[in-house]
Formats: structure tokens, sequence, C-alpha cells
């Protein structure tokens, strides 16, 4: 091996831009490495390293974790926490931001496009307030898992790059294993970033927030007669897209605050998520959420009131005509419904086997929903038994209760109205879109006792493999796709902050 071959095949460190620094110094702060005492690599996601164009050898390597952990930088990498306002709860907070993350900066990926990378409990900053600015090693690992479900899923996420132990303990109930989480996103943008800035009352900054942010995501925004309102449009409508697909596999975030929202629609922060279990829509997971603000059912709505303070921070860009600015932002948000209601109704049909919209669909959905309610039908589990061929058929009398027998009827005549697919080729359609495992709530749990109390990270392992395939049903994997028993269900998650 020549020197030109040995150097080439040598680990490479990352070649990173900081593109928030664009926008002005006061939306950001420096970050002030906090270095952990003993880190070490609990996993690096190789694949998704590949995608962005990194040696995964070198951040397997001691330069590479000591940078996944937060204690040193190699050459041009420099981190930055960002500023960031905020509802929390429906109350707003003037001053939030990066508390306990750092922004290493952007790559970009084999498709050429721009990723952003953040280390998640990384340490204090100046936007910490009085948080430690460490994440434990539960919540680490449930946004790993729950964040690389949702991608296989298909549904628009942040990614998880790696998860590093730090060798300390962080105090929350109890003393914990800290640890680190180095996640990917188109950006890390926020509904919050342009609350912050609208705040301030600066238009040019707001300007050029919002060119960053069409840069970014929206670049035929560029070439509107309007950028700010077709930028606000498609916004809202990712956002509804999302959304509707969380409603369709029973994803509930938890905590919507519009800090919590990213403008790329991708699902993001993910804290005290759950997919539910037993269809309940009033089902809430989060212990803080005492009076339901974000149940499953509220979601929507929730989306679209945080998209109104999104739109309110834009009212300044939206035309030079003070009364029109409110009209054009009313008609913005009007499209949220209708977004929402053809990809979840679309979902929807995909789910049931059915093709073409007839009147009387929207019905049906909300006949089987309610069904699934009265009976605290497992939700995945009821989708999934309607995507075998036999069930499709009318063969399948005993998988679900004797309640769903009216509906089912009710089914099987509407689907005599579709095309006509056989029974296998049908199950074969619904099977793609019907999961059969979802993160379940007892299994992440016992996953994080697991890690935790014990140090063994073989579950964590397992799960990500099952996960990774959710549509394909897997031998051995039975039991990764039972509803919990009466003793194993999960009432309560936990942010962890």
């Amino acid at each position: 091996m020549n020197e030109q071959q040995a150097a080439s095949s040598a680990p490479m460190p990352p070649v990173m831009a900081q593109g928030f620094t664009q926008l002005p110094e006061w939306m950001y702060d420096r970050g002030v490495l906090s270095p952990v005492a003993a880190p070490r690599l609990i996993r690096l996601n190789e694949a998704l390293a590949a995608e962005l164009g990194l040696d995964a050898r070198w951040l397997a390597g001691p330069q590479g974790l000591a940078m996944l952990a937060g204690n040193s930088m190699p050459a041009g990498v420099e981190p930055v926490a960002t500023a960031y306002a905020g509802h929390q709860f429906g109350y707003y907070n003037p001053a939030l931001g990066d508390g306990r993350a750092l922004l290493l900066g952007d790559v970009r990926d084999r498709a050429g496009h721009v990723r952003e990378i953040q280390l998640k409990g990384a340490g204090r900053t100046v936007f910490s307030r009085r948080g430690d600015g460490r994440a434990a090693l539960g919540p680490v690992l449930r946004e790993y898992l729950l964040s690389e479900s949702m991608a296989a899923l298909g549904i628009p996420t942040t990614r998880a790059l790696a998860a590093v132990s730090t060798g300390e303990k962080v105090q929350r109930e109890t003393l914990l294993p800290g640890a680190i989480l180095a996640r990917v996103a188109s950006s890390h943008l926020r509904v919050g970033t342009f609350q912050y800035v609208a705040a301030r009352r600066d238009p040019a900054a707001l300007r050029q927030l919002l060119d960053f942010a069409i840069a970014r995501h929206d670049p035929q925004a560029l070439h509107s007669p309007t950028p700010a309102l077709t930028f606000l449009q498609n916004v809202v409508a990712a956002q509804a897209s999302l959304v509707a697909r969380w409603m369709l596999v029973g994803f509930i975030h938890g905590v919507m605050n519009t800090d919590n929202m990213a403008i790329s629609g991708e699902t993001i922060d993910y804290g005290p998520c759950a997919f539910m279990d037993e269809y309940d829509p009033a089902t809430v997971f989060s212990f803080i959420d005492e009076h339901g603000r974000y149940a499953y059912t509220n979601q929507p709505t929730i989306a679209l009131w945080n998209l109104t303070r999104l739109a309110e921070a834009l009212l300044p860009l939206l035309s030079d005509d003070e009364d029109e600015r409110p009209v054009l932002a009313r008609q913005a948000l009007a499209e949220f419904n209708t977004r929402f209601h053809t990809v979840y109704f679309d979902g929807m049909r995909a789910k049931l086997g059915l093709t073409a919209a007839q009147e009387g669909d929207e019905a049906l959905f909300a006949a089987l929903l309610e069904t699934m309610h009265q009976t605290h039908a497992d939700m995945t589990g009821t989708f999934r038994a309607l995507s075998h061929p036999a069930m499709l058929a009318g063969e399948d009398t005993a998988t679900l209760p004797l309640a769903f027998a009216p509906w089912l009827e009710r089914w099987h005549q509407r689907l005599r109205q579709d095309d006509a697919r056989s029974p296998e080729a049908r199950a074969q359609a619904m099977r793609a879109v019907n999961p059969c495992y979802i993160p379940r709530n007892h299994l992440v749990e016992a996953m994080i006792r697991s890690a935790v109390e014990e140090g063994d990270f073989t579950p964590f392992e397992t799960m990500l493999t099952v996960l990774a395939a959710p549509y394909e049903e897997q031998p051995g994997c039975e039991r990764y796709a039972l509803p919990p028993g009466a003793d194993e269900r999960v009432r309560y998650t936990f942010c962890g902050t």
C-alpha cells in the first residue's frame, strides 16, 4: 500500500459548516464544552453515518467518541447553542433555547441535502437556566429507539446517530446514569425560533431568519412573489401531514409546545412520547399533562394552534399592507384541516384495503374507531388483524370480538364496491401500511430498566433490530407484536429533564 492509499483508508474526521452563525449573534451562543468523565459508545448508527457521508470508523474511534461526548471537537467544528422562545402548555416563555444541547454543525448527505448534527445532554449552556444541561440514560435510549422506529415506519423524524454514556450520574428523582444523544435533523429551527425573533420587533432579523429557513427547507419559495406566505403555507401542509401520520399509527408526542415543533415537518423532541396500545382518543401518557392538552385526539387542534403562533410571528413579512396580513395568515391556516383530512382519510383507506374514496367512508372509519374504543381493542393489533386474507375474505370470525361483527359486515360490503383485487393481494397492500411492530411501552420501559439497573443493552439492540422492519412478521418475535398484559400497562411517561 502506497502513502496515498494509506491516507485514503485512514479514518477521516467530519467536515462540518456552522450555518446557524449566518444569523444575528443574539440568536445563538458559542458553546462551551463540558467534558464528561468516562464516555463510552453505547451505539453508533453506522447506516445513518454512511448516509451522511461520515466515516463510522472515525466516529467509533477515540476522537469521534470525544466529539460525540462533547469533550473535544475536531478542527472546523464550532458548536453553538441556539436561542428560541415558546408556548409551553399554552403559556409563553420568551427565553428558552438549547439548555442542554449543542449544535455541532451541518453536513451534506449523500443525496446532497444539508443535515444538522446536535448533541443532546452535552452540559450547561447560557440557556440552561436552573437545569444541569445533562440527560439521563433512559430518555436517551427512548429517543434513539423511538426516532429510529418512526423512520422505519416512514414518518418524517429526527434521527439518532449515536448514544454515549458519560460515566457520570445525573440527579433526577434519584441518581441516574448520564448519557448523550447525537441526533440529526434537516434543521432544528422551531416555531419558537420565529417567536423569539419576532418578539425583538426587528424586521431585518426576521427577514434574515426567514431567508435562512427558506434556503434550507423550501428554496422554491424564493421564486414566489410572496416568499413568506408560501413558506407559511408549506409549513402548514408539512405539519398537517405529519400529525395525520402520527394519528394513523397511534403515536402521541406528549409535549407539543411551540418550541417542540420543527418547521421542517419532522418529528422532534421525543420526551414523554408513546404509542397507544388500547384505542382511546383521550389517551395521555405524559405525567405532567394533567389536563390532557396534548392527548391523542387533541394533536391536530394543537398543531394548528402552534401554527397560528408561527403565522403571528411572520405577519410583518406576509404583506406590505397591514390590513391584508391577517387575511393572508387565516387563509394559509385554513388549509391545515383540508390537508390533514386528506392525508388522514387516504391513510385510513389504505389501512382498510380501500382505493378510491366513496361517500360514507368517513362514517365507516368512525364506526370502526368507536367499536375499538368500546371493546378496548388494541389499535395496532386490530388493523394488523384486518390485514390477513382470511379476514378480508370473511372467513375469520374469531380473531376480533363478536362486537365487531356489524362493522365487519359494513366493511366487507364496502370492499365489494372497491377494486377487484384478491384477498391475498389486498392483504399484502394492507400489511405494507399496518405495522406489526411498534415500540410497545411496556417493552420500552423494560428495556430502559435493563440498561439503567443492570447495564444490559441486549433488549435495546433486539428492539432496534425488530423495529427496523415494522411491517414484516419476523419469526420468533411474536412477543413484540403483543399488547401489554393487565399488569404490564404503562400509564405515565416522563421527559427526563
